[in-house]
């Protein structure tokens, strides 16, 4: 656990210090296993690490979860995503900095996220398969489970990034 501990989440966040109600990595260990598996997949997935990044702060944005959307900015940035992109993310849907490609994935990322209000349809199935073939469209799925796993983890537990 402490190798996977040391070359993930706890590496990523060392951006930031982080202030929790819990330290759930020394407490349960074993629940946070499975969970850095994942994390250690979806870092290697074929998804453009800009894509990723953009995803992860669109998610954070519509769940609330400061901490993740301090983090996941920080990283964007560190990849050369701008400004621009990043203040855009709130309305993707009209702003032509996104190519359609980019605008197929935030769907389905704020479908998933907000499961029970959208689902994800058929037709939204096939408007990302035009983009992304059938491995890539289960990575861009696990990208976005991940990052909802993440920010519920960190507001239920009380994180907050110091700024």
């Amino acid at each position: 656990m402490a190798k996977l501990v040391n070359k993930g989440i706890v590496k990523a966040a060392g951006m930031m210090k982080m202030d929790n109600r819990i330290n759930y990595f020394k407490v349960a260990p074993n629940a946070m296993t499975p969970i850095m598996e994942s994390e250690k997949y979806v870092r290697k997935t074929s998804i453009d690490r800009k894509l990723k990044e953009l995803i992860k702060i669109r998610v954070s944005q519509i769940n609330g979860c400061s901490y993740c959307l301090n983090m996941h900015t920080k990283a964007a940035k560190k990849l050369n995503v701008s400004d621009k992109q990043i203040d855009a993310l709130k309305h993707w849907k009209t702003e032509e900095i996104f190519t359609e490609m980019d605008r197929a994935a935030f769907e389905l990322a704020e479908n998933m996220t907000l499961v029970s209000e959208n689902g994800v349809s058929d037709a939204l199935y096939e408007k990302v398969r035009e983009y992304f073939d059938e491995k890539e469209y289960v990575e861009l799925v696990m990208v976005i489970i991940q990052i909802n796993t993440w920010n519920r983890l960190s507001i239920a537990m009380g994180n907050h990034a110091e700024v």
